[in-house]
């Protein structure tokens, strides 16, 4: 198997060597030769990646801030060879460092801005020698690892080889994201290089673009941790979705057919664009295509290195902002209905080609360095069916927002990776580009950027159903309701067990020979204790008077998960994620349970009728509890019960002193306790049950902070 590309570099002994692109197979060979192979891939990458900032003519130029949402050249020339100390540390395999002011400030800030989040601080850069002499220690120190760390095959998540590997391919990633930053470098900047110069020199008309249809079918994405490829974590899970046929356009858009969309006005007229889109073209004036260059009424084309005339027949390099405007545009000219595909549109567009890189000899397409270092012409790649560029050239974006397959798990060695993606502004794009090499250049490959980003991106349009609202699974990072959700759902702390789960174990047996028609959880916060009562009553109504607290609640039972951030030590976070299957039986009882807000001390009349009332730490935060027990006794049924929960902490930032069910001395002067004063309330028509039980429960800060409490429940039965 050929596991090389024809392009060469320079290696540190001054032979010219050819470049690895292929990412290696994990669980084939034997623990030496595999050794070997990736210190082979090692070093070739670390080369390939310095010889990219030959290309820069000065100093000037890794200072110059190529894009003002970007950091300068030096951060990202410095930040490959941080990350391999960086993670090799957090994975514990090392415990040294080499210059910890470098492996800090050249470590984080890579994920591009928004306009509206313009980051304007001054910082202390080093000078590229500086930086060089860093990456050649690096280069020592990660050669030495590879050649003395004991491995076993195959290699997976918890090998050491794991954490090169993923150095390694952040590196590739860097490889890409780099090259667009000098692309848009004044020209001055750059200069010619043996390698990164050679363009393609094939360019002319366009040809017409068609639609051709594309068979449905069931598809089943992501994939096993036993994959013999490596990966980022949003690449491992499962997802299974049927895709209706359709129609797929033949080639990328091409500059050509893009300049129709600019001729007509296309940049000028509001209603082919989102709103997100309108802020940008505020934001950055747009006019035309970033690379594309005015010149005495017509266009030139900047490449890496070079003006050239315009290609018209290569693909149009746009974003995601520009491409849905022009699929907009496109459908009110042609009268169909046209937009970018989803992720597993595309997928059975790909399923068209069998292989995959590491396996194939030779690239079906414009992609793995294996041609010219820029993009090439939309016909010149054809497949079966006579699609052409099915990957490659440039990436294609998707409609579909990143997140995680079922069953996403992150990477202890880089928690951060996807998950701060996973917010609804970063899109899917599909299909890797003419420089996308290694674990971008695999089918399998999950990349997002934000929808106003510039990399080498294009797009394939679909004529396809309109698509439904988009549901997300964002991570809650509010840390009041993350506290919540983890007390509700997370595994036990401290060897207590789950509140709600307690508290509705508690009730189980006294509602036996009682009517089980409808239940109110008042005060439901994340909403544990609802789906724990569907389980019983035949429908439950959960009411919280925090709009943002259910919310989440609501998220699960709309989707059936529901993720969290939690704090892990100071700024350290760790990612979490509910999945409501596991918890309950969900097809049965997801919709016996209804979210609302609403004011315990003065529900609406329809709250009414109730088998049974949980209020589960509730009295303490009420500014009118005793209000709340006189209103919500006639809310219940006779033969009904109201189940309180309480750790009786009184205070007056939630509940006024004179408001006080208990805790304080009586004119009598003997002390009064809260449970005296709920007697009062509700007798006559309310009976307790037996005795009062204390339930504990442990609300988690950090990894090694924990609030413990103890609640009082009483179980009261209307006469």
């Amino acid at each position: 198997m050929n596991l090389q590309t024809d392009v060469c570099v320079t290696t540190r002994s001054g032979d010219s060597a050819p470049v690895v692109t292929k990412t290696p197979l994990l669980d084939v060979g034997d623990v030496e030769p595999k050794r070997q192979e990736i210190l082979d891939y090692f070093h070739h990458t670390f080369t390939l990646y310095e010889s990219l900032f030959e290309c820069l003519a000065s100093e000037e130029a890794f200072y110059t801030r190529a894009n003002r949402l970007r950091h300068p050249l030096i951060f990202y020339y410095g930040h490959t060879a941080v990350f391999f100390i960086n993670k090799l540390n957090v994975a514990n395999w090392i415990t040294t460092r080499i210059d910890p002011r470098l492996e800090s400030s050249l470590a984080v800030g890579v994920d591009e801005m928004s306009w509206d989040d313009l980051n304007e601080d001054h910082f202390d850069w080093p000078r590229p020698t500086q930086v060089k002499a860093y990456r050649d220690k690096t280069r020592d120190t990660v050669d030495r690892f590879i050649r003395q760390c004991d491995f076993e095959m195959p290699i997976d998540w918890n090998s050491p080889l794991w954490i090169i590997l993923m150095g390694i391919e952040h590196e590739r990633i860097h490889l890409e994201t780099s090259s667009v930053l000098i692309r848009e470098l004044p020209i001055d900047l750059v200069h010619d290089h043996p390698v990164w110069g050679n363009v393609c020199r094939r360019s002319g008309a366009a040809p017409k673009n068609r639609l051709i249809p594309v068979r449905g079918g069931v598809l089943e994405l992501g994939k096993a941790k036993s994959n013999p490829i490596y990966g980022w974590d949003v690449e491992y899970g499962f997802d299974r979705q049927e895709v209706q046929p359709f129609a797929a356009s033949q080639y990328l858009v091409s500059n050509q057919e893009f300049r129709d969309f600019i001729e007509s006005g296309g940049y000028q007229k509001q209603r082919y664009w989102t709103p997100e889109g309108k802020r940008w073209l505020e934001f950055s004036q747009a006019t035309h295509p970033v690379y594309w260059i005015k010149n005495d009424g017509g266009f030139r084309y900047r490449s890496m290195l070079r003006v050239i005339d315009m290609p018209w027949n290569w693909p149009a390099e746009i974003n995601y902002l520009e491409a849905k405007a022009f699929c907009n545009w496109k459908s009110e000219v042609t009268g169909l209905g046209l937009r970018m595909p989803t992720e597993a549109e595309w997928y059975q567009l790909r399923n068209e080609l069998e292989t995959d890189q590491p396996y194939w000899d030779r690239a079906p397409g414009n992609i793995n360095l294996e041609f010219e270092m820029s993009c090439c012409p939309v016909d010149r790649h054809q497949f079966q069916d006579g699609f052409c560029d099915i990957i490659g050239n440039v990436w294609q974006w998707t409609e579909t927002p990143i997140d995680g397959y079922d069953g996403y798990e992150v990477h202890r060695a880089y928690d951060d990776f996807s998950t701060p993606t996973f917010d609804g502004m970063h899109n899917v794009f599909k299909g890797g580009a003419w420089i996308s090499t290694g674990n971008e250049a695999t089918k399998g490959a999950r990349f997002a950027f934000r929808r106003h980003f510039f990399q080498s991106a294009g797009l394939r349009y679909v004529e396809a159903e309109p698509l439904p609202e988009i549901e997300l699974n964002v991570y809650e990072t509010d840390q009041m309701i993350s506290k919540y959700l983890d007390a509700h759902y997370g595994e036990p702390n401290l060897g207590v067990k789950n509140f709600p789960v307690a508290c509705v174990q508690h009730i189980r047996p006294l509602v036996n020979g009682r009517q089980t028609q409808r239940a109110l959880d008042i005060g439901c916060a994340s909403g544990r204790a609802s789906f724990e009562l569907a389980t019983v009553f035949d429908h439950v109504d959960a009411v919280d008077f925090s709009a943002r607290l259910i919310e989440a609640p609501a998220n699960l039972q709309r989707l059936g998960r529901q993720r969290y951030v939690v704090c892990d030590e100071g700024e350290l976070s760790l990612y979490r994620e509910i999945r409501l299957d596991d918890l309950v039986r969900y097809e049965e009882i997801k919709d016996r349970v209804t979210f609302m807000q609403g004011d315990a001390c003065n529900l609406p009349e329809k709250f009414n009728d109730y088998d049974l009332v949980f209020a589960g730490n509730l009295l303490e935060r009420l500014y009118d509890p005793a209000q709340f027990l006189e209103r919500i006794k006639i809310r219940i049924r006779v033969g009904g019960l109201l189940v309180l929960a309480s750790t009786y902490t009184w205070q007056e930032a939630y509940t006024p002193r004179d408001k006080w069910l208990g805790g304080f001395k009586a004119a009598t002067g003997e002390n009064y306790h809260t449970l005296q004063g709920i007697s009062e309330l509700l007798e006559p028509q309310f009976q307790m049950l037996g005795e009062p039980t204390e339930i504990p429960f442990v609300i988690r800060e950090s990894a090694r902070k924990y609030q413990y409490g103890v609640s009082e429940l009483s179980v009261w039965h209307r006469l």
